[in-house]
């Protein structure tokens, strides 16, 4: 079976917790305390989508990663 690359959104929370999204799969995400953790669990969490779907989707086609600036025209309350 061919090796699929996911992109996969990582941020990391205020307790210091990396939360990992992957666009291609809806609905998956994942924790883990380090990143190790966090690699790991990506992998049972791809495992359980696609036994769920059934299926495993093509990946989307990676652009890029950008920065966007938002100024609200008013201030909110």
């Amino acid at each position: 079976m061919k090796k699929q690359q996911f992109v996969v959104i990582i941020e990391q929370d205020e307790d210091g917790v990396y939360i990992g999204k992957i666009p291609d799969l809806p609905g998956c995400h994942t924790y883990g305390n380090t990143l190790e953790e966090l690699n790991k669990n990506l992998g049972e969490v791809i495992t359980l989508w696609t036994k769920v779907h059934k299926k495993m989707p093509e990946p989307l086609r990676f652009h890029g990663v950008q920065i966007f600036e938002y100024m609200p025209r008013r201030a909110y309350a």
